[in-house]
Formats: C-alpha cells, structure tokens, sequence
C-alpha cells in the first residue's frame, strides 16, 4: 500500500472559478489529476491533500467536489489552507461526510492519522511577517503542529512521522541566512525527517525550498508544481 500526495486542487464544480485563467496549463486541470490518479492509486492506497481543496465558500456548497474525490480509489485526508472558506468545525465536515456517504475522507486537524508503516500528522501554517496579528496565527498553527505530532508520539511505535502543511514552512531567507523559524523548530525537535506543502503556484514556485535543509527534506507539492500528476512518497 503506497501514500501519495498532491496540494491545491482549487475545484470549482459548484463555482463559476475556472483555475483556467491563471494560464492554458491550468486548462482541465481536473480531468489531468483525475486520469493520473486512476492510473496510479488503488483502493488500498491513502492519498493527503494538502489545503485549498474547494473553492467553495460554504460547506453544502462543496458536494460536487467532495463527489469528485469520493469517487476516485485510495483514502484521502484532507487538511486546510487559506481559501478553505467552507472549512467549518470537524464535528459539521464529519457530519456532512456522513450525510452525503462519503466513506473514503477525513480530516487532520489537530490530530494525527496511522498508516502501515507511518504517520500522517500537519496543520495550514502562516505566512512570515512583522506583523503583529500575522505572528499570532503562526504562533497558534505552530501550536496546532505540535498538537499533531503529540497526538502521532502516543502511538508511534517507532513508525515515522511525516508533517504534511499548507503553507511553505521553510522561506529563502532561512536558507540564505541558516537559521530556523518555529515549524522547523518544531519538527526537528520531534525528529521529522520529511516535510511536504503547497500553497506556491505558477512563478511563486520558483521560489519553493525543496531538498534537506536543517536535516528536514522539504517537497512542494501543489498540483502546478507537479505538473497535475500524483506524487508517490514510499
């Protein structure tokens, strides 16, 4: 059974967003990620899908794309980034899976998700700024990773744990200068070794970190920066 992995679908079967606009690549990015998963994930498999899932501002809003993964093989987990609007309490997103029979879909917040060999655990993350207010929200999602991977450690049992979040939790000016910041911090403290994101697109993503940096191995992993394709993780 294999993990793969892949960010910011931005689905829109409900909204009038074509991702589109942003450039010809973006031209039935559905159909390209839908024919690269049914060709590479079987129902055994799990699949994280790392924030800006839906367009969509409310969670009823969201049926037609939550259909749309529902239907393909493989379990996903599902965590937020920053146009999740529709994100809404875990209790309500659990409830509404419920309601529609989606069987195959959950949510990581707060917690942690096993599977064979590893550990899924994350959070949305922040951008880094000066700003009072934005310090505060990385602060708290700073928080809320620790909280993941605490939820990860009681059951462990020597399985690796993998941090799975929205935003970049490593910049160029942590590289340029060698220094840390709090998710780095975080993750090093508990031993991560391998860290995937998405959140950067089109020439934002030549500014992706990716490789070993401070012994963590940093991957971005939003649909444009894979060329719309699945990325396999073991």
């Amino acid at each position: 059974m294999s993990i793969y992995t892949i960010g910011d679908l931005h689905l829109s079967f409900h909204e009038n967003k074509p991702m589109s606009i942003f450039g010809e690549k973006w031209e039935n990015h559905e159909e390209k990620i839908r024919q690269n998963w049914i060709e590479n994930v079987t129902k055994q498999d799990l699949v994280i899908l790392p924030g800006d899932f839906s367009w969509s501002m409310k969670l009823q809003d969201t049926v037609e794309d939550f259909e749309y993964i529902n239907e393909l093989p493989g379990k996903k987990i599902l965590l937020k980034g920053n146009h999740d609007y529709w994100w809404t309490t875990v209790t309500s997103m659990k409830k509404f899976l419920q309601e529609n029979k989606f069987e195959n879909i959950e949510f990581l917040h707060n917690n942690s998700y096993e599977f064979e060999n590893y550990i899924i655990v994350g959070t949305r993350g922040w951008i880094f700024s000066n700003e009072e207010e934005d310090k505060k929200i990385l602060e708290r999602e700073a928080f809320r990773l620790e909280l993941s991977i605490q939820s990860a450690i009681e059951n462990t049992n020597n399985k690796e744990i993998i941090v799975f979040m929205h935003y970049p939790p490593v910049i160029k000016q942590n590289v340029e200068e060698k220094t840390s910041n709090i998710f780095i911090d975080i993750m090093k403290k508990y031993g991560i070794k391998r860290c995937f994101y998405g959140h950067l697109h089109a020439m934002a993503i030549n500014e992706a970190i990716e490789g070993e940096f401070m012994g963590i191995d940093f991957k971005l992993v939003s649909c444009d920066g894979l060329q719309f394709r699945l990325f396999k993780i073991n």
